[in-house]
């Protein structure tokens, strides 16, 4: 990793957690981190002395790659700056505010040869992971219905709805399960604390493979839930990342046909073990491994593309359906 030289722009929440993490992976000397805000020098020092602090984006020498924690209608100008000078990108999401925009940084990318990937942290989890691994196996048979439940009480955000802060990590998921794209999406919210903000949204996705789904965010909820169960005709998943312990359970649970009758079949639940490692960690070793080896990320600019067009497409849905 000694040829990676990274600058982090943005040093806000996410930010910071982006910084820690890159000062465990890489030389203290190979970190720059860039904020408007002069105060923020002292919260980067705190995690170690020798990462170079920038007021300006301009200001940062040596750099090979980038990671942009900024609010999401920054994302876009400062990717492209970043692109056009030849820096690798590495974006939170969503990637961008609209679809002309995140085409626009493909094809810059492209263009210039350059790796861009969009911060879906989720893929990267281990959890994640194992449960693709094993629908790919058949544990599960015919993968059915996905749904899944991202609630909690707070913090509301006016410069977006709930669909674009919570929802980007379910829809890149089930995207990732699915391994195809949805034909159909609706979706129908509601906005109680400021008008035209919707604080609530439920969004319906099908497939091509007779696979449905539906998503439901709140910020309007009294304790935090993150739930996600995944359905085939052989057995069901639940993956719940805001449990202590058992964030992985497979249960033997269905219908089959027998003679002519539909007949239910459930056992107990079985915990599901797998590698315990940090999915933020994870997607900044595949960032610099992606740049390192000239492959393909995981999450790249299609990716995110298409995570974004379902995002637009529900929220052109919210509109109709208020």
């Amino acid at each position: 990793m000694e040829n990676i030289r990274l600058l982090i722009v943005g040093a806000g929440r996410w930010g910071m957690n982006h910084v820690k993490t890159a000062a465990s992976i890489l030389p203290h000397e190979n970190i720059t981190v860039c904020d408007f805000d002069p105060a923020s020098e002292s919260k980067i020092k705190s995690v170690s002395e020798k990462i170079t602090f920038v007021n300006n984006i301009e200001d940062a020498k040596n750099i090979t790659c980038a990671i942009v924690a900024t609010p999401a209608e920054t994302h876009f100008k400062i990717a492209k700056e970043l692109l056009n000078n030849g820096i690798h990108c590495l974006v939170e999401k969503p990637i961008t505010l609209n679809l002309e925009d995140a085409e626009e940084l493909n094809k810059i990318a492209e263009e210039k040869k350059l790796k861009l990937m969009v911060g879906h942290v989720l893929l990267f989890h281990p959890a994640v992971k194992k449960m693709k691994g094993d629908i790919e196996k058949g544990r599960i048979g015919k993968l059915q219905y996905i749904y899944s439940n991202r609630l909690n009480l707070g913090a509301i955000r006016s410069e977006e709805n709930i669909l674009w802060s919570f929802a980007p990590h379910d829809v890149s998921v089930i995207q990732y399960l699915v391994g195809e794209n949805p034909i159909e999406i609706t979706a129908k919210g509601a906005d109680f604390v400021q008008n035209g903000i919707e604080d609530t949204t439920i969004t319906y996705l099908k497939y091509p493979n007779g696979v449905n789904a539906h998503i439901f965010v709140s910020w309007l909820h009294p304790f935090k839930e993150q739930r996600m169960v995944v359905i085939g005709e052989k057995g069901m998943f639940v993956f719940e990342d805001s449990l202590k312990s058992e964030k992985l359970k497979f249960y033997k649970k269905g219908f089959k046909n027998v003679e002519g009758k539909i007949e239910k079949f459930e056992q107990d639940y079985e915990v599901v073990e797998f590698e315990e490692k940090q999915p933020l960690k994870e997607e900044q070793l595949h960032f610099y491994n992606s740049i390192n080896s000239n492959i393909e990320p995981l999450t790249d600019g299609k990716h995110a593309y298409e995570v974004l067009k379902i995002l637009v497409n529900a929220t052109n849905k919210l509109k109709i359906n208020l």
